[in-house]
């Protein structure tokens, strides 16, 4: 089969012939037939983000496509079924705290590492192996918008924040970074959960517009000026009543005085959810008062990824139409051009822009 290869960081990928995968016990093989681009590949393979793969890789984090071959153990999952492939691998040697490896994209330890290893590519292939419980059936009507329905990742990320706060149906939820790839992912995925109302605050006046023209009033726009203070104030304000939890999902080029602003709007009993990546390429790390968080009550988690059910979970939003992926802005590319989709990608990460491989049957 064809594959883009990741042969050392710096390098363009290189599509070449390798072997294909097989199916052991525990495993699916899938076509990948839509393969998500993430706007910050570009970072990934240049190694500006220090990310633990080891080369060389097929990179991808996850995709749609259709069962090839089964192992034994598999009981529902059939040859031809149309699947989602999540990218999150946790080992099976311990339920309480698994070690996790994100399919050809990053790793969490040694124990992670160890997982990449054995598990090594992703989905920018014709075909990719797969452990059973990360391939998720999708209704027959994703068939006919694969390109969308890849953006799945995008969704369950922001989504599995929502689930690690409880966000509650009528809640006011404020979302730190709401004007980028992720964060205006989480404030569709909010509203289609039933909150009452999202906060978005950020500096791309536009892009407000954007998410307050598709949704309507329940989107509370905040242009951010950079003063903590008075962008803390003026969060609080739009919200016009208690902010019940804050989630966080700004970049690594983010000062930490944005996610602290943001984080110290919620009302006393309040959650912050931290999915960010603020401190991560160094920089002044988080610092929250001890005492505000203490005499507030405030419950703070750090989440990364999602649960296994929330794939189950973002599957039945988008098929019931609760959350409409038809809004999206969608550029396909074959395989053989994922060096220009990786370059398309870091220019159009604005909201709903989603750059896609759809690589040709093998």
């Amino acid at each position: 089969m064809r594959a883009a290869v990741l042969t050392e960081f710096g390098a363009p990928l290189t599509v070449r012939e390798i072997p294909d995968p097989g199916a052991g016990g525990g495993e699916v093989v899938v076509e990948v037939l839509a393969a998500s681009v993430p706007p910050y590949a570009d970072e990934v393979f240049s190694g500006r983000r220090n990310y633990p793969l080891e080369p060389p890789v097929v990179p991808g984090p996850g995709g749609v496509g259709r069962v090839v071959g089964v192992g034994p153990d598999a009981t529902r999952l059939r040859v031809g079924d149309l699947v989602w492939c999540d990218s999150t691998v946790r080992s099976r040697d311990d339920a309480l705290t698994p070690d996790i490896t994100l399919l050809g994209w990053s790793s969490r330890g040694e124990g992670g590492a160890r997982l990449a290893r054995h598990l090594h590519d992703g989905s920018f292939a014709e075909r990719m192996r797969v452990p059973t419980e990360n391939v998720y059936p999708l209704p027959a009507e994703a068939g006919h918008n694969l390109a969308r329905w890849s953006s799945l990742g995008v969704y369950t990320i922001s989504y599995g924040g929502l689930l690690a706060g409880g966000l509650e149906a009528g809640e006011t939820l404020l979302v730190s970074g709401a004007t980028g790839n992720l964060g205006s992912a989480a404030v569709a995925t909010a509203l289609a959960m039933g909150a009452g109302r999202v906060i978005a605050p950020g500096r791309n006046h536009a892009v407000l517009d954007l998410l307050v023209d598709r949704f309507g009033p329940r989107v509370r726009p905040v242009q951010l000026t950079g003063d903590e203070a008075a962008d803390r104030a003026a969060m609080s304000a739009a919200a016009e009543g208690p902010i019940d939890m804050v989630l966080d999902l700004l970049p690594p080029s983010a000062p930490s005085s944005v996610a602290r602003a943001a984080a110290m709007t919620v009302r006393e009993y309040g959650r912050v959810v931290l999915m960010g990546g603020v401190g991560m390429l160094g920089g002044a790390d988080l610092a929250l008062p001890y005492p505000w968080i203490m005499r507030n009550s405030v419950t703070l988690r750090g989440q990364w990824m999602y649960p296994r059910a929330a794939n189950v979970g973002m599957i039945r939003l988008i098929a019931s139409g609760a959350l409409d992926l038809d809004l999206e802005r969608v550029r396909t590319f074959g395989l053989d051009a994922v060096n220009e989709a990786v370059t398309y990608a870091a220019t159009h990460s604005g909201p709903f822009d989603r750059t896609v491989l759809t690589p040709p049957a093998g």
